[in-house]
């Protein structure tokens, strides 16, 4: 294969992707066009060694290394478990029961935005879990209050990777602080754990910080700009998404829901998936650490879970205890089948945009998209400058390559390496900053499995979630930028996050102002609110 990893062409796949999914709206023909035209210059355009790899790959979404890939396997029976779920508490008329619950106590559709993001921050152990759950249980409720699928995916996706990125009891968190105890150890650093480095990191992730902060913000006073007002107002009008484009992944409607759905049809699975992937988290976790000789701990259960079985056993005990919730419902067996075979279909775009995307990112890998990216960085810029250099670093790649997580692995120990020969003050803050950009442009990129799940969670259209969110992201890495360049000059956590809060109050100020200008009519603002 050719080496690209110094040339501007191994940004060529991602690029294109990114731009053909935006403009055209169609996500799986533009992963498959990045996807080729990545293939394509990595074998210098031989189509038969370009046919063999691109094979291979797809084979290893499923079968690496002599054995079943687990996690690519258990994330798609996940998903489709997942939605055999929902379609089992809609059919059961588990959904309407708890939509006229929501209507009778949840008055307006303030409520019903609080209630989505209050959920968003509760349920922070894994982003994964955090867009499906969210997105079912707030649906119906949304729904009910005329609010715009696209408004509910941003509010899923916009507390999800942040609440998880500064949780330290997550599957993130863990996986963080094992790639700061890392850098710790490297530089023979013993003044603080890698467990106080992350709780010291979260006042300085400013971009998790103010896009909770936003997202609060536009759950209270419902702010929509750009795009998102098309589809605020298209909602007031009882349109919940664009009807052009089809039904959105994630959502059947063409089941039967029987009479007589009790609220607890929907809360009582919903509740045993979470009280049961926690419990198989810290099971599996704990397994794990007992197999390397190591005590229990909740930190350490949660560095060393297996998410992706946690997630099955949990969707598995909770699909049991559905079918238990209904038995002596007199529902034919055919509407059981039924239902699980809409699950399935309901879910299957996005298994397939899961898979083109972890495909294209296969292909992104081997261009050393990311490592062309990183070596913009480099020991001639000055010390004060390079948590915002950082920021961007990360966003650029995360966005290219549609995963923090690898934006993570390779950009920390970058980012740690270049400061300590520098300023090893500013380690902490280089290190958030990392962690801010890599959030940041997982928030922006069609390609993110995170954004993926956030639009099937809430039901919206993918691209329309994609380009709904971007203003409020932008937004917030605006404010984040300021903050890391006055971080960086002053060496003052608190001068920094002081000027990212006055930028904030301004640009969300700005924000309101525009949005004034297409202000929703009166008669429909008080359709919503009744």
């Amino acid at each position: 294969m050719v080496d690209y990893s110094t040339s501007v062409l191994s940004l060529v796949p991602a690029l294109l992707a990114i731009i053909m999914a935006i403009t055209t709206r169609k996500v799986i023909p533009s992963l498959g066009v990045g996807i080729i035209a990545g293939v394509l210059l990595l074998h210098s355009f031989n189509p038969i060694d370009s046919i063999q790899y691109l094979w291979s790959n797809v084979i290893a979404l499923f079968w690496a290394d002599g054995a079943i890939n687990e996690w690519n396997v258990l994330l798609i029976a996940f998903l489709l478990l997942l939605g055999i779920l929902s379609s089992i508490i809609q059919t059961s008329g588990g959904a309407r029961a708890f939509g006229e619950w929501a209507a009778a106590n949840v008055k307006t559709a303030r409520g019903a935005r609080l209630v989505s993001f209050g959920l968003g921050i509760l349920i922070f152990i894994d982003d994964y879990f955090n867009s499906l759950a969210v997105g079912n249980i707030s649906r119906p409720l949304t729904d009910r209050k005329n609010i715009s699928r696209a408004k509910l995916a941003y509010t899923i996706d916009s507390t999800a990777a942040p609440v998880c990125v500064i949780s330290p009891l997550s599957s993130w968190g863990a996986y963080i602080i094992a790639i700061i105890a890392g850098i710790l150890a490297k530089y023979s650093i013993d003044s603080y754990s890698s467990f106080s480095a992350f709780i010291q990191i979260i006042p300085m992730n400013f971009y998790a910080v103010f896009a909770l902060l936003l997202t609060a913000y536009v759950a209270f006073t419902g702010l929509a700009i750009g795009p998102m007002r098309t589809h605020e107002l298209r909602a007031l009008q009882g349109e919940l998404y664009d009807s052009a484009k089809g039904k959105p992944m994630g959502m059947s409607e063409d089941l039967h829901e029987h009479e007589g759905g009790k609220v607890r049809d929907l809360i009582v699975p919903i509740i045993t998936l979470i009280i049961a992937t926690v419990s198989a988290m810290l099971y599996t976790g704990g397994q794990a650490l007992a197999a390397d000789g190591q005590d229990f701990s909740l930190i350490g259960a949660f560095e060393s879970t297996d998410v992706t079985r946690s997630l099955v056993a949990g969707v598995v005990i909770s699909l049991i205890v559905a079918f238990l919730l209904l038995i002596g419902r007199k529902i034919p067996a055919r509407d059981y089948g039924k239902a699980a075979w809409e699950g399935v279909r309901a879910m299957w775009p996005a298994v397939l945009i899961l898979l083109f995307a972890w495909t294209i990112i296969a292909v992104i890998s081997d261009m050393k998209t990311g490592e062309y990216l990183a070596s913009f960085v480099t020991d001639t810029i000055a010390a004060s400058y390079l948590p915002l250099l950082l920021f961007l670093i990360a966003g650029i790649m995360a966005f290219s390559t549609g995963t923090s997580w690898g934006t993570f692995g390779l950009m920390l120990p970058i980012g740690a390496d270049l400061i300590m020969a520098v300023e090893p003050e500013l380690l902490l803050a280089s290190l958030a900053a990392v962690l801010a950009g890599a959030v940041f442009g997982d928030h922006c990129s069609p390609i993110s499995d995170t954004t993926i799940l956030s639009s099937t969670g809430a039901g919206s259209h993918h691209i329309d979630h994609v380009v709904t969110q971007l203003p409020y992201a932008i937004l917030a890495a605006v404010v984040s930028a300021i903050g890391y360049l006055v971080l960086g000059i002053t060496a003052s956590i608190w001068i920094g996050f002081f000027a990212a809060l006055i930028s904030f109050i301004v640009l969300v100020g700005i924000a309101e102002v525009i949005s004034k200008r297409g202000k929703v009519p009166a008669e429909l603002r008080a359709k919503r609110e009744a």
